[in-house]
C-alpha cells in the first residue's frame, strides 16, 4: 500500500474515531476531566483523541466505551460509519 494512503487512511480513522468520542462524550453529559477520571486516562490524552491527534489502543477504547454505556462493537460500528463521512469532508 502506498504509505501517503495509508497516512490519509489512518487520519481518517483517528478523525473518525475524535468524532464519535467528543459525540458520546457529550451525550453523557461529561466533561474532558471527568471522562479522565472515570477512565483512570489523562485529560491531556482525551483531548488528543477528540482532535484527532492520538489513536487508542484496544484497553483504551474498552475503558472509554465501559464509561460511556456502549459496547466496544457499538463504538467502533460508528466509528465505521464516520469514516464516510470524514473523508467526504
Amino acid at each position: 500500500m502506498d504509505n501517503r494512503l495509508e497516512q490519509e487512511q489512518n487520519r481518517e480513522l483517528d478523525q473518525a474515531f475524535a468524532a464519535v468520542l467528543k459525540r458520546l462524550r457529550s451525550t453523557n453529559g461529561l466533561g474532558q476531566e471527568e471522562l479522565a477520571f472515570q477512565t483512570g486516562l489523562h485529560r491531556t490524552y482525551i483531548s488528543q483523541m477528540e482532535r484527532g491527534l492520538k489513536s487508542p489502543s484496544l484497553s483504551t477504547i474498552y475503558k472509554l466505551s465501559s464509561v460511556l454505556g456502549i459496547s466496544m462493537e457499538q463504538m467502533m460500528a460508528l466509528v465505521e460509519k464516520e469514516v464516510g463521512n470524514v473523508s467526504s469532508r
